[in-house]
């Protein structure tokens, strides 16, 4: 039993999806559809860069749910994998969208315009340079709770993803980060700071959440064909006006992927296959259970290797 996972912000790399693009027709069609609807040459970014725009939050956004939706579109079409026994679609923050949109649920226009405007609230929700991200390693999230807890009167940090065992992103102003550090380091807990534009995943992105619970709640979505594992309960989710709600609180809420993979398993899943760009998910998976079957669909020779086994 399989579930197929989309990943999120950080798999972002020049000339992803390129040899998609360069061997099919219907992938060009995505990708210039996309150009229109963005009202910009999202094409050229994802293939030639510059990687300063590609790594622009309302950039990055839709750019890895197009090179997301383009390969599962491949797979659909050029593969003898039969996707529509898959137990559940996931995604990591806006691969969540991704994983809506090829359940049907959304459809690309609506999926690519709402990224559009999600990466560009998020992006501007905090001022550049006032919030920031770090990623802790080797420690389990009780003591970063434990942590937040003891020093609750003096850091504004918030955890913003469970991804894995041992490891754990949080969220914050600049100056919270920076004291939290200190403390990390006197417990010699390992962390490494991220490149990122603003503290997603936290109350900081409250302008965020505002900006978008319109844009959500007017977008049309329906019921997923196949069940939607969201990120803010780590449980399976089919019902399209919950799916709104939830998308709602996403912006906020941490992303609880640790959580999300037990359950996958937990309901039988003994395989997981990553669409898109990179292998991120994979090596989160890897550390949660190492006994899982794990695919990556990066390329062609990817697509002919996938079989219903």
């Amino acid at each position: 039993m399989f579930s197929v996972i989309f990943p999120g912000q950080g798999s972002q790399i020049i000339g992803m999806g390129k040899e998609f693009y360069e061997n099919f027709n219907y992938v060009r069609d995505f990708f210039s559809n996309a150009d229109d609807l963005l009202n910009k040459n999202m094409s050229k970014i994802i293939l030639e860069g510059p990687k300063d725009d590609l790594d622009q939050t309302e950039n990055t956004q839709p750019a890895i749910f197009l090179v997301s939706y383009s390969i599962f579109q491949t797979m659909q079409r050029e593969s003898s994998l039969d996707l529509k026994k898959a137990k559940f679609f996931a995604g990591h923050s806006l691969g969540e969208y991704s994983a809506l949109c090829c359940s049907d649920s959304l459809n690309f226009e609506e999926t690519i315009k709402l990224l559009k405007n999600r990466g560009k609230a998020m992006q501007n929700a905090v001022p550049v340079g006032e919030g920031g991200m770090l990623a802790i390693l080797g420690v389990e999230i009780d003591k970063i709770k434990n942590l937040f807890i003891e020093f609750q009167n003096q850091f504004q940090c918030y955890i913003a993803n469970d991804n894995s065992v041992g490891q754990i992103v949080v969220s914050g102003t600049k100056n919270s980060l920076n004291l939290f550090s200190i403390e990390l380091k006197k417990r010699n807990i390992k962390f490494i700071p991220l490149s990122v534009s603003a503290p997603f995943h936290c109350p900081l992105m409250k302008n965020a959440t505002e900006f978008m619970k319109n844009k959500i709640l007017n977008t049309n979505f329906k019921n997923p064909r196949i069940e939607i594992i969201s990120n803010v309960l780590a449980k399976p989710v089919q019902n399209s006006e919950e799916i709104k709600n939830l998308l709602i609180q996403q912006i906020e809420k941490p992303v609880r992927w640790r959580e999300s993979v037990k359950n996958m398993i937990e309901a039988g899943v003994n395989k997981f296959i990553e669409v898109g760009p990179g292998k991120v998910l994979s090596g989160l998976i890897k550390r949660i259970d190492r006994n899982i079957k794990l695919n990556q669909v990066n390329n062609l020779i990817d697509i002919k290797n996938l079989t219903n086994d």
